[in-house]
C-alpha cells in the first residue's frame, strides 16, 4: 500500500512537484495499479514458458566482405563539407 509519504518520496525521486490535489487523487490510483500486480501474482503460469519477446526474432547477420562492392568515402570527401577540422580529422568543442 502507498501512502503519501511513499508518493512524495517518488515524486522526489522523480523531480516531480505535486500539489496536495494531485497527492489525493494519485495515491489511490497508484494503489489500483499495485492490487493489480497482486492479482497477476495469483495466477498459475507453471505450464507458460518465458517470453521475451512477443515476435520471433533472429539477428539477421551479413558476410563479411573485405573487397566490398560499396565504395567507402575518401577522408577528403568525408572532411569536405565539415565545418572545422584538423590534422585530417573531424573537429568537435570541448565537453568538458
Amino acid at each position: 500500500m502507498i501512502t503519501k509519504k511513499d508518493l512524495e518520496h517518488i515524486a522526489w525521486l522523480s523531480r516531480l512537484e505535486l500539489s496536495e490535489q494531485d497527492r489525493e487523487k494519485y495515491t489511490p490510483r497508484l494503489n489500483s495499479v499495485l492490487d493489480y500486480f497482486g492479482e497477476l501474482d495469483t495466477v498459475d503460469t507453471e505450464s507458460v514458458e518465458p517470453t521475451y519477446h512477443v515476435l520471433a526474432l533472429s539477428n539477421v547477420f551479413r558476410d563479411d566482405e573485405i573487397n566490398s562492392p560499396a565504395k567507402s568515402l575518401s577522408q577528403e570527401e568525408a572532411l569536405s563539407s565539415a565545418p572545422k577540422k584538423q590534422d585530417g580529422f573531424f573537429k568537435a568543442p570541448r565537453m568538458m
